[in-house]
Parts: C-alpha cells; structure tokens; sequence
C-alpha cells in the first residue's frame, strides 16, 4: 500500500476538528477509483442514466433543475457525444449541441449503478479517512461536461466529502453565517437542500444587494483530491474541464437528528401552501429529484416520526457515541454551529501544510454597513426579539419587497403583493426553522419530564 501523508485516525481526527473547507493531497494514490474515467465507465455501465442539460449562458439568475432538460442515455452515448463537435447529431443528444449545452449525470448512487457489480464498491475507500467500513455503497457518482453546475445551496445533513477522479471542478463556497447574503429559498423544493435565489458567478446585486457582503472561499479541485466541505457551507460547483468525474459520501453526525425534524416541518409547511388552489401556484415547485407531492397526513406522520426520533435518540444516546467523531454525547454541546467540534488550539493543531490546504477567501467582503454585534446565525435563532426591524429585513430577503403585478390590479397600485412563494421565503427561513423546531422539541422535552 503506497504511504499516506495521515493514517486513518489522523484523518479522522482532522475532519473531526477542521471548521473550514480543506482540500486533503496524496490521501488516494492507491484508490482503484482513480480509473473511473468517463472512457472506463462507458465500458462498465451500459445502462442508461438520466443526465441533466442546460444552456451554457452568462445568466443573472441561477439555473434551478425545475429549468432544464432532461434525457436518459447510456455513458457510451454520453462520450460520443461530447466528442462529435462538427458531425450531424444523432442518438439520446440529438438536440443538443455540445458546444451550446452542458450535459450532468448528478447524484447517482453507486449502488444503483453497480448493483450487479459490487466489487466495484471496494474502489471507493473512504476507510482511509478514518470511516470503517464505508465505500462506494455510501457514495455517489457526477459526470459532466465543461460548464455543467449544481446550483448554490447548502446541505441540511452532515458534512461532505468528494473525491475528484477525471478533469477539475471549481467550487464556490460560503460559511453558514452568509445566510442573509445568499437569500435562501426552499423553491424548488428539494428535501435537504436549501437554495440560493443569487447567481454567484453572475450576481444581480441590485436585486440581491446584500450578496456583495458574502464572504467566498474558492478553490479548483484536482484529481486525486479530495475536499472536506463542513456543514451548512453553501456551494456552488461547476465543471471546468471537458469531461468531469467525481464521486462524494455525505457523513452523517449528531446534529442532523435535529436537522430532521426541521426538513419535516419545511416539507409539511411548503406543501401545504404549494398544493393548494392559487392564481400563484402554477410554477415548477417541486425539484425533478423528489418522486411526488406528498399528502398533509403523509407529511405530518412523517414529522412526528422525525420527532420521535429525535427524542429517542437524545435519551438512548446520552451515554453513547457520535458518528462523526467518535465522542462521547457530551461532547455535542462542544461543537459549532458547523457541527465540529470546538478546541483549544493547544489541545489539536491542524496539520495544515504541502497534504492538507484550507480553502482561502477569495477576497474580503466589501460591506459599508455598521458592525453586527448580534448573535443571529444560520440555526442559532436566539431572542429573535432584540433584534431591529431593518437588521431582519436585511437577513430575511429584502429583494421581496419590490413591486409585484398582482392578478387583476395595476401593478404598484397597493405596493408590494405577496405571493405564495414571497410567504414561504419567510415562514421556511432557515433561521425560522431552527427556531420552531426547538420550540418543538424543548415542548415534547417538558411532556417527557
């Protein structure tokens, strides 16, 4: 086996601790992975899978999934594909030049991918960070073309981990406490991904104004590398190469038992708003990814469950350990909002060096307003009451309250209307989430004494 620059535990104890994004080298040299170039894949997948396609344009707006195509075709058509530039197109890309769209087989889970193939999940080998027994089984795959993105969000569960085998991506990322910088939206609704209404390469600042405060880390991830993303960093990532490949495993940790009551709450309130009889309702609400509308009884039995859960978990694990670090439960109350854990710089110092980089602030925020001595943060929504009205304005999305046509009135003849989509960017704010559901559980915590 060839050397690591950190044994497993070491690793481990790195992402345990690491509170910013850092690109790990020289950890995957010996990964058989390393080989699942696109060229390798069109031998060893020939089923068809689904790839998303968009329009390689400069927009203002992100390209949410609910605005592209979408077409099943095998990798082996994928690959003739992007390298049949000045010939007639035929097959699944037909209508679709490569030199206009980009094409994205996201998300795809290596277990459906080879699931008559299960050697091939021996190639993923996240047991060198220190996770036992977690491969390519706990993984998923992306393969795309130059240009090809996921839009900026943030990931309600865990922390991340991708691998970059074939060409290089370019991530955009953002701390949790940018929030009210990135104007979150859970429209498109997608079950724990929280989007960013701003186009981070192509800001429209005057109607996001407050993005110029957002503080972005960017770095370019290189093959054979592998970057730690902390929870609740917004990213936006985009291929920069031809052909791309990479593969992740999102790690599960303690703070997402929370983080699961409160994707119930979103999914019951959303539904129940977008699902109802509106002049405003007829938009794509709902990401490609989720299978159905889900009914109010389905959604509410689903957050008691997750309530449940939560519940049982705190009072089965009081003595227990963590899936992240391996720690005790009481060391939850010593972790950040980012779920990692806190420290005294004498007691870890972080390796930082030629094997592990932390990714850099790409250039300091330019900000004109007063210091914010408040402590509202992303899932820290304490006393929300000593708050003034402009500071909440400014974090709860202030592009809402521009002038809106409103069915059958001049449009500015009352001000500002609100549609159903401008309510639900106020009552599934992430901040008001997190608030309602300690709400909840600090109430079923009383029950229970």
């Amino acid at each position: 086996m060839a050397s690591k620059p950190f044994t497993p535990e070491e690793a481990r104890r790195i992402v345990q601790f690491l509170q910013k994004p850092a690109v790990f080298l020289n950890m995957t040299k010996d990964w058989p992975a390393l080989h699942w170039t696109v060229e390798h894949l069109s031998t060893c997948l020939t089923e068809r899978v689904r790839f998303r396609i968009g329009k390689r344009n400069e927009d203002m707006a992100p390209l949410f999934e609910t605005e592209c195509s979408f077409i099943e075709a095998t990798v082996k058509e994928f690959l003739s594909w992007t390298t049949n530039e000045g010939e007639s197109l035929v097959g699944p890309f037909s209508d679709y030049h490569c030199k206009e769209f980009w094409a994205y087989a996201d998300y795809k889970y290596i277990t459906q991918l080879f699931q008559d193939k299960p050697a091939f999940f021996q190639d993923v080998r996240w047991s060198d960070f220190g996770f036992a027994g977690r491969d390519g089984r706990d993984s998923t795959l992306w393969i795309g073309t130059q240009g090809a993105n996921t839009p900026c969000h943030l990931d309600s569960y865990g922390c991340n981990l991708v691998f970059q085998i074939q060409g290089r991506k370019r991530w955009h990322l953002f701390p949790p406490d940018d929030t009210p910088c990135l104007y979150p939206t859970r429209i498109p609704y997608e079950e724990s991904s929280v989007f960013s209404q701003v186009s981070v390469v192509h800001p429209d600042l005057k109607k996001f104004p407050a993005f110029k405060r957002a503080r972005v880390h960017t770095v370019t991830l290189e093959p054979g590398q592998v970057l730690f993303v902390p929870r609740h960093w917004w990213h936006y990532v985009e291929s920069v190469d031809p052909l791309t490949v990479s593969v992740n495993s999102w790690i599960e940790i303690d703070m997402d038992d929370e983080a699961r009551v409160g994707e119930a709450l979103t999914k019951t309130i959303v539904c129940a708003l977008k699902s109802a009889p509106s002049l405003d309702n007829d938009d794509h609400w709902l990401n490609p990814t989720e299978d159905r509308v889900s009914s109010h009884d389905e959604n509410m039995q689903y957050l008691n469950l997750a309530v449940k859960a939560c519940m049982d978990k705190r009072t089965d694990d009081t003595e227990g350990w963590s899936l992240l670090g391996d720690q005790p439960r009481a060391e939850a109350g010593k972790r950040d909002s980012s779920g990692q854990l806190k420290t005294p710089a004498s007691t870890f110092v972080l390796p930082f060096g030629p094997h592990l980089i932390p990714v850099i602030l790409a250039q300091k925020p330019k900000c004109n307003c007063p210091k914010d001595t408040s402590s509202f943060k992303y899932n820290d929504p304490s006393q929300p009451e000593q708050r003034s009205d402009n500071e909440f304005c400014q974090r709860s999305g202030q592009h809402a309250h521009q002038e809106v046509e409103s069915p059958g009135s001049s449009q500015g003849a009352a001000g500002m209307h609100l549609s159903t989509n401008d309510m639900l960017e106020f009552l599934v704010h992430p901040d008001v989430i997190a608030q309602v559901t300690r709400l909840i559980m600090c109430r079923q915590r009383e029950l229970r004494s």
